[in-house]
């Protein structure tokens, strides 16, 4: 390292931070970053970045280090705690090295800790060469952990402090990688709880992407241990990144942001005019209905013999040299799909494919003869070889680390990758590619945010190897302009804290001498976000009440009487037309060519006006199952031309009515930059509206809001774009005909036969209702319209205040307060505590189960569940708390198991119930089902000595051999917390019995040592 301090042009700035802040600019060749210092209550200091340790450093390095590693190392040397927030590859772990060259210099301890184990590894192998003495600590692995410089993963080192480990008391500083992990849903609150309950002497350095709340978090640190924390700030890129789009079915690539970061309207507003172009000459060439075009989505409406988009940015990649180069999606069977589209790309020479070969050897010696022919092992070879990879979590582990490495040695020139392969692995490209920037966050699919983009997209660059980094967007017909927009010109996501509680937590707490929930709750990220923005959300309760005392309406009760009436009769309305579109009233009539009112996407007519809605032609209909979790679109599994009369043929099995979806001949909304619908599918509109599209679209069923009496001609072959526009006219001939209420309907009772009492009911409920309205004395008011909006924005302003007002009471409180209680009800309700509130061994078992629910656990343990079962049906049981993969096949329940599943099912029912009459919200069958049976059978092969191959083939072909890998290493972990927790209570007899099951499970492939070790 150079000794020197670099020069420095110090400029000083006025934030919106707590009080007066000043922020420091650091400065050399260009290179800059920014400095602040949190000082915690009561103390005051110096401003300025701390100057250099006197003396050698405790590491030196063969090239000038960056302003902002050398500053973030001043901030360790001075004894402080820092935040380093820089890009992906700038160097933050320079930061990390040095704090283990300190540890070792002044005999001192440091922890590194990561959100992965694969990174754990990863940097250990990293450290270990460097520096030797060096731990890990996984779980499952555990090498040397005595050492000065431990590597362990974050969950690791929480269930440490709980304990009260030597190891960590004695540690000095906890560097903590990719930071920006603590909002994470699920896993985030375990950064917070190891931060709250580190040692008050520990000193901390944060490693993360860029986020634009650094100070407020390292406001937090200071106050939490009563210590300066130090922000280091950089959005230097070493390797300068342009963007470009890629509109699908297009021949070439638009630059959007440039080197400088310049966003390129132009070039933007081109590359989607050439997705239209792209679009409109797909539907000319495909047009039909809705099933013809889900037939032709696989291959985006191309020949057979015409290359995918993603084999034509791959060969121009490669051809202008811009490889090597990661092609992201997110989906795993993509990732897959993808690599196949290029099979026969051949991208290394002779000698790099005798290099690739001989890494694949020596990696698969590790593996038992049996393993080595698995049918991934072998057919890996030929495309790595080729330079080709994929890096996904459905791959075994020890595949996915021998693509690692290949890519590390610049032996892969193309890798198909999902979203983990951008987190903490430091392996970089030239080129990034996305295919798709849509993703499923475990609840719903979502398109991927402006942070994780910049995230993802800082792998393209190589620092020192190229002077521009490449990332190319696909952008097709599903991502809005201005979702793209967003995403390429977005700022990073804000740190946000994800702090919840858990019954381990508060059992964990409620054990150890003078520390109580409450305590850690205070002290919690997420409470001191709540304290900070009180002051915000005051300002906005005022301003809102204010707005919503200037809103004064004449005879404002009556027009709520009025209102209140409008919404029951929107509402009965609705009921009415649910009664009515049903499958078995309105299948009978969609004929080809009868007319249809279709609403807007996703809307149930709840909210509309009479009459509200576009008129179109049916031209089909298909009748579907629900909407599967990882699809955006309906399975079709029928696709009728001519509708039967028979209600019983669109029935599912148990007599449920089929999800029925209406191919519509109807004019849209035209696409166009910031016109595209961000809807499921395209608006329709009147055909007589100037610059409306017409188009084949399909609805639901429930988003058709009557039938008409009327059916017009349609051309038969409706997939030319003159059948197309033939039918809109007709279309519009109707609408000219009918201008006011629009064609006749068929009545729901003489036409469609609907006899349902219910229908009757809402029937005689919505002709009262309408009465009542039409003699309402503001019925005839001229001024009862602009009354009726002046209501609905009081409203709305009301409805605003009260969400107002909860946001700073909660703020004015401790968080979590009624979920706090109701979780200590549900401990003593099932006896984890007692009635003083003291832990009960039941309560001290489940407070060291981290990797399964250890309620449900506990009540089997108990409840005598575990003891009278052999090693193999234990280990197949606890199997069913560690599945969580989405399968369409249930897994069979082993002979002889079926009393203790039945057993598991009941525990998990009765812990449900009591969260539920604690008040705690829990859907008790979803909770129950949770428990999935799926790996039972699998596991008990397992325990009986079968071969991977075949517990693959048991598992089904949809299951990835790595998701069976992972499930069943969550397996193990589980079982070694159980042994460990039954250890700890004195309970050595089914103690052993697990420690049994993990000597019965822990073999072959699936436990092959990492090739980083």
């Amino acid at each position: 390292m150079d000794d020197a301090q670099p020069s420095k042009r110090p400029r000083i700035e006025h934030t919106t931070a707590r009080g007066p802040t000043l922020m420091n600019v650091v400065e050399i060749d260009g290179k800059s970053c920014t400095h602040e210092v949190s000082w915690p209550p009561g103390q005051e200091g110096s401003t300025m970045p701390p100057p250099p340790r006197p003396g050698p450093p405790a590491r030196s390095y063969d090239f000038k280090i960056d302003p902002f590693q050398q500053t973030a190392i001043n901030c360790l040397e001075a004894g402080h705690s820092v935040l380093v927030a820089a890009h992906t590859s700038a160097g933050k772990t320079v930061v990390a090295e040095y704090a283990f060259a300190m540890a070792l210099r002044d005999n001192a301890r440091v922890i590194y800790t990561s959100p992965l184990k694969a990174l754990s590894n990863q940097k250990y192998r990293e450290f270990q060469d460097k520096f030797g003495d060096v731990g890990l600590m996984t779980g499952d692995v555990v090498i040397n952990p005595s050492a000065s410089c431990l590597v362990m993963t974050t969950e690791i080192l929480r269930s440490m402090l709980y304990r009260g480990s030597e190891v960590v008391r004695e540690a000095s500083l906890i560097v903590y990688d990719e930071i920006h992990y603590l909002r994470d849903k699920e896993r985030g609150v375990v950064w917070e709880e190891s931060i709250v309950l580190a040692p008050r002497s520990a000193r901390f350095a944060f490693l993360s992407a860029t986020i634009p709340n650094a100070r407020e978090f390292a406001d937090w640190i200071s106050l939490t241990h009563t210590s300066p924390c130090h922000v280091v700030y950089t959005d230097y890129r070493p390797t300068p990144l342009q963007h470009f789009v890629y509109p699908t079915g297009a021949d070439g690539m638009f630059m959007v942001v440039d080197e400088r970061s310049t966003f390129k309207e132009d070039a933007f507003s081109k590359a989607v005019a050439a997705l239209n172009d792209a679009e409109a000459a797909v539907a000319s060439s495909k047009g039909g209905s809705r099933s013809d075009r889900m037939k032709g989505d696989a291959t985006n409406g191309k020949k057979k013999d015409e290359k995918s988009d993603v084999r034509k940015i791959v060969e121009m990649v490669v051809q202008r040299n811009f490889d090597p180069v990661i092609v992201f999606s997110f989906s795993k069977v993509d990732c897959d799909r993808l690599a196949g589209e290029i099979w026969d790309v051949d991208l290394n020479t002779s000698e790099e494919k005798k290099v690739v070969e001989m890494i694949y050897t020596s990696a698969i010696e590790v593996l038992s003869i049996e393993d080595r022919k698995l049918n991934e092992v072998t057919s890996i070879l030929e495309r790595v070889k080729r330079g080709v990879g994929v890096h996904h979590s459905g791959m075994l582990p020890i595949l996915k680390e021998l693509t690692e490495l290949l890519f590390q040695e610049g032996l892969l020139k193309v890798l198909f990758a999902t979203e983990t392969f951008s987190t903490g692995l430091n392996m970089p490209a030239k080129t990034v590619v996305f295919t798709n920037v849509r993703k499923f966050d475990g609840g719903t699919f979502r398109w991927v945010s402006s942070g994780e983009y910049i995230q993802m997209s800082g792998r393209a660059g190589r620092r020192g190897l190229d002077d521009k980094g490449v990332v190319i967007l696909m952008l097709d017909a599903k991502l809005d302009p201005a979702t793209a927009k967003n995403m390429l010109r977005g700022a990073p996501d804000t740190l946000y804290s994800e702090f919840h509680l858990t019954y381990a937590m508060l059992l964990n707490m409620l054990k150890v001498e003078d520390a109580s929930p409450e305590e850690l709750m205070k002290r919690s990220y997420r409470q001191f976000q709540a304290e900070r923005a009180l002051p915000g959300l005051e300002v906005k309760l005022a301003a809102l009440e204010a707005e919503k005392e200037a809103v004064q309406i004449d005879e404002e009760e009556s027009v709520e009487q009025y209102n209140s009436l409008q919404v029951q009769e929107r509402k009965l309305r609705a009921g009415y037309r649910d009664a009515v579109m049903t499958p078995r009233y309105a299948v009978p009539f969609l004929q080809p060519g009868r007319l249809v009112r279709i609403l807007p996407p996703g809307d149930k007519g709840i909210d509309d006006e009479l009459g509200a809605g576009a008129w179109g032609a049916v031209v089909n209909f298909q009748l579907v199952n629900a909407k599967n979790n990882n699809s955006d679109t309906p399975v079709p599994l029928i696709d009728l031309a001519v509708p039967t009369k028979s209600s019983s043929s669109q029935k599912k099995k148990g007599g449920k009515e089929k999800d029925v979806i209406v191919d519509v001949l109807a004019a849209c909304m035209a696409a166009g930059p910031g016109g595209r619908s961000t809807k499921e599918r395209p608006m329709a509109v009147s055909a007589l509206l100037q610059g409306s599209v017409p188009a084949v679209i399909g609805v639901p069923l429930e988003e058709i809001s009557a039938l008409s009496t009327l059916r017009v001609n349609l051309p038969k072959d409706l997939r030319t774009l003159e059948a197309l526009n033939q039918g809109a006219k007709v279309l519009g001939e109707v609408e000219k005909r009918f201008p006011n209420a629009g064609p006749p309907l068929l009545d729901p009772e003489q036409d469609l036969k609907v006899t349902d009492d219910g229908f009757k009911k809402v029937k005689k409920r919505l002709e009262s209702v309408e009465k009542m309205l039409k003699e309402h004395l503001l019925a005839t008011s001229s001024t009862l319209a602009p009354r009726l909006e002046a209501l609905k924005k009081k409203q709305k302003l009301a409805e605003a205040v009260r969400a107002a007002r909860n946001d700073v009471k909660t703020a004015t409180g401790l968080i979590l307060q009624n979920d706090l209680r109701s979780r200590r009800r549900v401990l003593k309700r099932l006896g984890f505590v007692d009635s003083e509130g003291l832990v009960t061994k039941k309560g001290r078992t489940a407070a060291e189960i981290s990797t399964g629910d250890e309620l449900v656990l506990c009540e089997l343990i108990y409840g005598g569940v575990f003891g009278s079962l052999s090693i193999s049906q234990l280990t197949a049981l606890v199997s069913c708390f560690v599945w969580r993969e989405k399968s369409d096949v249930r897994g069979k329940i082993p002979p002889g198991l079926e009393a203790c599943h039945g057993a598991l099912r009941e525990a998990a029912r009765r812990v449900g119930r009591a969260e539920i009459e604690a008040g705690i919200q829990v859907d008790l069958d979803t909770y129950v089902d949770s428990f999935k049976p799926d790996l039972m059978e699998v596991v008990t092969a397992w325990c009986h000595g079968a071969p991977f191959a075949s517990i693959q083939a048991l598992a089904g072909e949809k299951t990835f051999g790595g998701s069976l890998v992972r499930a069943i290493r969550r397996l193990e972990e589980l079982l070694r917390q159980l042994a460990d927790a039954l250890k700890a209570v004195g309970d050595m007899e089914l103690s052993e019995k697990f420690d049994a099951a993990i000597g019965k499970i822990k073999r072959d492939i699936i436990f092959a040592a990492s090739l980083f070790l």
